[in-house]
């Protein structure tokens, strides 16, 4: 399995004033692989989050190496980091992030308007998620229900397995584990161990099961 993205002695410090700064990130070192689901978790300011904005090259590392399909992404300047960032990334944040002015089915379509067949893809998302008759409503007030939460983590199981796509999930919420090939514990900004996840247990692609061993 060839790595997708590698990190290398990556750190983060961010200076709080005079003789005074904060190590987010220490000496990380990861490999992760084409088609798999990592997932990140770690107590609150356990730098995952700051882990994370890194490889979507949302923020640059003080030091330390994030190379993607052969690119050092941490060398991008900040035009061409939103081009990479536009054509190789989506992200899903945990708040809404949503333009309460558009309906669900526009918030899908602007965050992926330069794709063919864009409208057809965000309806099928829509409905695999049972919005099909909210295509067109605004945006809810309310965070998704457990049940609701569930239901995308299996989207994106699915999506990952279908189109051999990869992705990392950074939460709390143990009960998610089980789609993960790996869980990565972050302590004090520190990669403390890794974990094998249940996701070939779960996942029902034998194809996709064998490729990823």
């Amino acid at each position: 399995m060839n790595h997708l993205l590698k990190i290398e002695n990556l750190n983060k410090i961010f200076n709080q004033g005079k003789n005074s700064e904060v190590v987010a990130v220490r000496d990380i070192n990861l490999e992760i692989n084409n088609a798999e689901i990592v997932m990140i978790m770690g107590p609150s300011g356990s730098g995952k989050t700051t882990l994370l904005t890194m490889i979507g090259t949302l923020l640059k590392p003080s030091t330390g190496k994030i190379t993607m399909n052969g690119k050092e992404i941490q060398k991008l300047s900040s035009n061409k980091a939103a081009k990479f960032r536009r054509e190789n990334f989506g992200f899903i944040f945990q708040s809404f992030n949503l333009l309460q002015n558009l309906s669900a089915l526009e918030n899908v379509l602007i965050a992926d308007f330069n794709k063919q067949n864009s409208e057809e893809r965000a309806k099928e998302l829509l409905v695999k998620l049972g919005l099909e008759k909210r295509l067109h409503a605004v945006p809810p007030t309310a965070n998704l229900d457990s049940v609701k939460g569930q239901e995308v983590m299996k989207l994106l199981c699915s999506i990952s397995c279908e189109e051999e796509r990869t992705i990392i999930i950074v939460s709390h919420d143990e009960r998610i584990k089980d789609i993960a090939h790996r869980v990565i514990y972050i302590e004090d900004g520190k990669l403390i161990r890794e974990e094998k996840g249940q996701h070939n247990t779960v996942c029902t692609m034998k194809k996709h099961r064998e490729n990823i061993k």
